[in-house]
């Protein structure tokens, strides 16, 4: 009895040694497998989102530049009003550069269609206002023109009205001018739009508000973290310096990337005055994203 007793005390310690032992391996295992994906977390955000201008790291994926502080519109922009309801109230959240972000939607010439490009004969008669031809090249963050880049604008007509049922400024519509154009850039980055100068219009943000004359451009790069939505203001206007949306953007030099320079090579003799406006999509220089 004694000597059966002491074996199975033996044999209990055994387990027992064997189940600490198998414990002890599985936390150690467990140990080093978050110690690896803390390892590998930590590579892969290193690789993939860079500090803010410093220049890009090999890694399996394209990763892109973040923007210099200062040079985006602020989320929160008190004098634009509805920046105060719509802006972010938790801090952002930062997405690795993966290959969702690094990958994006393909188009083809069809994008543009038949005048796509030239917003003044898409209808039957001539839209009334100042002929304007507004090109440039669209550049990725490292000076490299970004081919077949799909360009969509829209505008106020030469009054200063949309051809929306949201707006109802008392001002004429245009029956020769829809305001909006598509094209896709060349092989050099380039693009060209003919179409007739926006008129200001009042909105109501603040008393006696009134919105500059602009044209609004959206952009596809090679990626959907190159996309881009902005706004092009003309040089001397006036109300530049009152308007909350412009001001958005606290880098003065960023700022005036919105505004188009006057252009006398691409003007057209008795036909059109011409305006330059070139984008960059992602880093330190890239253009303003719209407010």
């Amino acid at each position: 009895m004694v000597r059966r007793e002491r074996k199975l005390e033996q044999k209990e310690n055994e387990v027992d040694s064997e189940n600490k032992a198998s414990e002890n391996r599985s936390l150690s295992t467990a140990v080093r497998s978050c110690k690896l994906n803390e390892n590998l977390n930590a590579r892969t955000q290193s690789a993939e989102m860079p500090d803010p201008g410093s220049p890009l790291r090999p890694s399996s994926a394209p990763s892109y530049r973040m923007p210099h502080p200062g040079t985006q519109p602020e989320y929160l922009h008190p004098p634009y009003v509805s920046s105060l309801l719509r802006a972010p109230r938790q801090p952002l959240i930062g997405l690795p550069h993966t290959t969702t972000e690094v990958t994006g939607p393909a188009f083809g010439p069809e994008f543009a269609g038949a005048h796509g490009a030239d917003l003044t004969r898409q209808h039957a008669g001539e839209p009334v206002g100042e002929r304007i031809v507004v090109s440039g090249r669209v550049l990725d963050e490292s000076g490299k023109p970004v081919r077949n880049a799909p360009i969509e604008i829209w505008q106020a007509n030469a009054a200063g009205r949309y051809l929306h049922s949201s707006d109802q400024h008392n001002a004429p519509l245009d029956p020769n001018f829809s305001g909006s154009g598509r094209v896709m850039t060349g092989d050099n980055g380039h693009y060209l739009f003919i179409t007739i100068k926006p008129g200001s219009y009042p909105w109501r943000n603040h008393f006696n508000a009134w919105r500059p004359a602009h044209i609004h451009f959206s952009l596809f790069g090679a990626a959907f973290v190159t996309r881009l939505v902005t706004q092009m203001y003309f040089p001397g206007d006036p109300l530049l310096p009152f308007d909350p949306i412009f001001n958005c953007t606290a880098d003065e030099t960023a700022r005036n990337r919105l505004i188009s320079r006057f252009d006398w090579d691409t003007v057209r003799p008795e036909f059109a005055l011409a305006y330059k406006f070139d984008i960059v999509l992602r880093g330190r220089e890239e253009t303003p994203f719209e407010a």
